[in-house]
């Protein structure tokens, strides 16, 4: 099976590479973000499976998704993300995605899924599709707002205010105005204490 696996993480990438061939019967390509995966597509397709990062550089969101299905060579396309919601999810599947795959997933369930996807079913974990919208019941999260939780958990990730400011659409200068305010609400004088915070107090 072809996969191929676009994403601004390289953490990401090579994890899903290294269980993919792992488990033999597979050939990855990978790309950093959606110009390089179209190239791939032009110049290696077709795939059995395209993994799209939802957030990575020049996706533009579901847009992306959408000139990707329709390449030449009937290439199965997937989203991958860690923020979106099941909405979003929904409409990926309603336009023809393969699936749906949260980075939350671990990696061994993220490879089953690509298997899934690549033998032409289409994949969304039903615990996440059916999930309710509940606010935030944990000690620490009700301080903040739901921009500030999202701030947190871009830290407790490692991303640098640039990526976090992508992911959100957001600029630099408003990502460090939220993060000021959510050092003094948690009582963090710098961005790892913050992570450092938020991973003992068991929110991410």
């Amino acid at each position: 099976m072809k996969i191929l696996i676009a994403d601004d993480h390289d953490l990401l990438r090579d994890t899903l590479v290294l269980f993919l061939e792992g488990q033999g019967g597979f050939e990855t390509a990978t790309a950093a973000d959606f110009d390089a995966a179209c190239a791939l597509i032009q110049s290696d397709g077709p795939f059995d499976l395209v993994l799209l990062d939802l957030n990575m550089p020049g996706m533009n969101g579901l847009s992306g998704l959408s000139r990707a299905l329709e390449f030449e060579g009937g290439q199965r396309v997937a989203l991958m993300s860690g923020e979106a919601t099941k909405e979003i999810a929904q409409q990926a599947l309603d336009a023809g995605a393969a699936g749906f795959v949260p980075k939350t997933l671990p990696a061994k369930s993220m490879v089953n899924a690509v298997k899934f996807m690549a033998m032409g079913e289409q994949y969304a974990p039903l615990d996440f599709m059916t999930a309710e919208e509940t606010g935030p019941s944990h000690p620490l999260a009700d301080k903040l707002s739901e921009r500030e939780l999202q701030m947190l958990k871009g830290l407790t990730e490692g991303k640098s205010n640039k990526e976090i400011a992508r992911d959100f659409d957001i600029s630099e200068p408003t990502v460090k105005l939220h993060m000021k305010t959510l050092y003094r609400k948690i009582d963090a004088s710098n961005r790892t204490q913050a992570a450092l915070i938020a991973r003992e107090a068991g929110l991410f």
